[in-house]
């Protein structure tokens, strides 16, 4: 392996031991949210694709497709290392040279368009010249939004942020909103949660703050999947829901970071595109009624809302 052999001995040792430890953590964690979401879907199991990349390592992809509750889930683990291209490290505001990027990502598409869709990924990437960062991030994607489910999320992201330090989760929900943000459409993909990037420094206990969060991911989710997957709908919930998913697509395509880092660096295609979701349509310049449950969803990603604040508005909306 080439990644580190620029390296001063000392600073060797510490990264590698970081970087194994971040690629063990990463593959664990594929396999316990697997294991989990299999147990919710109770019908359909994930078919797992080992795969490996001629210019430096390989990965794990676990799919799961026309499930009883997930309609298309994707977990992927990555460990890939090579020559950084030129274009990429510009984008990165970085110098080309030898590196090492390990990480896990998924996207959930659930059947129902009750229940939301979710990403997650977290990463760690390190250059030959010793600089070294970890990312990423969870965010929620509704499409018939329920306020005490958004807030049961993001509430669980805030607290494990918090033993970390007590600034992160609004520092990191403020980048999220401004990531996951559709430019041409003049709104949000989603409702947010959080998004980090270059977290440089005490790589130790940037580490411990990534499995936190990782850890965190089934507890803000599956309760939500758990409530949801009864609720009722029929054929103009599910058209709304494939409409909505085109927005999903736009933004991958046409903004995401990882989409491009994998595709640019060579990545393996199918890896990188298990994100976008199974069915999907685009109508002509659609509007939903004024007052409508779809209007309101429209309304919530035309600007970011404190979620975390509102938990105290939601507990007085049920003792009145």
């Amino acid at each position: 392996m080439t990644t580190t052999h620029n390296i001063q001995p000392s600073v060797k040792n510490e990264r590698l031991a970081l970087k194994e430890r971040a690629r063990t953590y990463f593959e664990m964690l594929q396999r316990k949210i697997c294991k989990v979401l299999e147990e919710v879907d109770g019908d359909n199991k994930f078919a797992e694709d080992r795969w490996a990349r001629e210019e430096g390592g390989g990965g794990v992809t676990k799919v799961m497709e026309d499930g009883a509750v997930f309609e298309k889930a994707g977990v992927n683990v990555s460990t890939v290392f090579g020559v950084l291209p030129k274009a990429i490290a510009q984008k990165m505001q970085v110098e080309p040279s030898d590196f090492f990027a390990t990480g896990v990502s998924l996207v959930i598409h659930p059947r129902s368009p009750m229940i939301p869709t979710v990403h997650a990924n977290y990463r760690y990437f390190e250059q030959a010249d010793g600089d070294s960062w970890f990312g990423g991030g969870s965010d929620l994607t509704p499409y018939y939004p329920y306020e005490e489910d958004i807030i049961h999320f993001h509430e669980t992201l805030r607290r494990a942020c918090d033993v970390h330090d007590s600034d992160y989760y609004t520092n990191f929900k403020k980048w999220c909103d401004e990531y996951f943000f559709i430019k041409h459409r003049g709104e949000a993909r989603g409702v947010g949660g959080i998004f980090f990037d270059y977290l440089r420094g005490d790589g130790e206990k940037h580490l411990a703050f990534v499995q936190s969060v990782g850890d965190a991911f089934l507890d803000a989710y599956v309760p939500i999947v758990e409530k949801r997957k009864t609720e009722p709908w029929g054929e103009k919930e599910k058209a709304w829901q494939e409409l909505r998913r085109g927005r999903y697509v736009e933004f991958n395509l046409v903004y995401d970071r990882g989409t491009a880092f994998g595709l640019e660096t060579l990545g393996r295609t199918e890896s990188i595109l298990m994100s976008l979701p199974p069915k999907v349509e685009w109508k002509y310049d659609v509007h939903p009624q004024n007052g409508s449950r779809e209007a309101y969803l429209v309304e919530l990603l035309t600007s970011p809302r404190d979620w975390v604040s509102s938990t105290e508005l939601l507990k007085n909306k049920r003792s009145s």
